[in-house]
């Protein structure tokens, strides 16, 4: 077990890791500790330096070595920062927008700073897909947030089949090529819900969409989409639970519900297995381990 007293010094002598929210539009939702933390820093880490650089220089922030860290050099990028960090330097990590290590790979360095007991900091502020949900209309007392769904029309089908199933708001990020397909698989897959598509939050030209999906599918094909998308859709209602649950499968064994997949759908076993455990609420392993013993 490892607790972490985030304001006391590191015993090892190393410095931290801090996690720096910036704005997600709008330059007035930088924080004052955000500000104060990026100049502090020794090092800062950013997933686009070009873009960084024109954050720290509106608010006079001179850094004294900027690295690039992104999807495409994590790898080779992450060990040398942390080596960085035992040495006794602090490191903030910055987005383009909004909060690093959320569908960001900031993520992994946080597991590699853990790894090597290195405090880790949040420095919080703006977040797309909570000012998404907070002004949905939709239920904010469960929510899960799911990020970008898988690109492949398959993936994408069993992540919605399994995600549709969850109470409370679904959140999603999405980009505006993309949107009008996305929508279009969750009107497919769950039928008209209640949904809310929210794009440039924060900047001139914030826009909130409420409507079922099939309302905000029209307007995405009457009018090109633009900006990058929040989507927030309602979740499975209490009665399409319990319809869920008495479904047809209900009366068969695991094996012959995945057997059903596989033959009447001809999927492979692997995504017989996945369609299964959406269906029964369960996890894949639960299954595989199932249909072994």
């Amino acid at each position: 077990m490892q607790v972490q007293k985030s304001f006391e010094p590191n015993a090892n002598g190393a410095g931290t890791l801090y996690l720096v929210a910036t704005p997600i539009g709008n330059l007035e939702d930088m924080t004052y500790r955000a500000i104060r933390t990026l100049r502090e820093c020794e090092l800062i880490a950013a997933e686009d330096t070009r873009q960084t650089r024109k954050l720290l220089t509106h608010f006079e922030i001179v850094p004294q070595k900027l690295f690039s860290y992104h999807e495409h050099n994590k790898a080779a990028s992450g060990p040398e920062l942390i080596r960085y960090i035992i040495e006794g330097k602090n490191l903030a990590i910055v987005s383009d927008a909004g909060l690093p290590a959320v569908s960001d790979p900031g993520s992994d360095l946080v597991k590699l700073a853990i790894e090597a007991g290195i405090a880790v900091v949040p420095v919080p502020g703006a977040n797309a897909a909570l000012s998404a949900l907070i002004v949905s209309g939709l239920s904010t007392e469960r929510f899960t947030f799911a990020g970008f769904l898988p690109r492949e029309n398959k993936d994408r089908r069993i992540a919605l089949e399994s995600l549709g199933q969850l109470e409370g708001t679904l959140l999603f990020y999405e980009s505006p090529h993309r949107v009008a397909k996305t929508v279009e698989a969750m009107l497919e897959a769950w039928g008209p819900r209640n949904a809310v598509l929210a794009r440039e939050l924060t900047k001139r030209h914030e826009e909130v969409a409420r409507g079922t999906l099939e309302e905000l599918l029209a307007l995405l094909n009457e009018h090109p989409p633009l900006g990058e998308y929040c989507i927030a859709v309602e979740g499975e209602s209490r009665e399409q639970a319990q319809e869920r649950k008495d479904s047809w499968w209900q009366e068969l064994e695991l094996a012959e519900h995945v057997n059903h997949y596989e033959e009447q759908e001809s999927l492979s076993r692997k995504d017989a297995m996945k369609k299964v455990a959406a269906d029964r609420g369960l996890s894949k392993r639960d299954v595989y381990n199932a249909l072994l013993d």
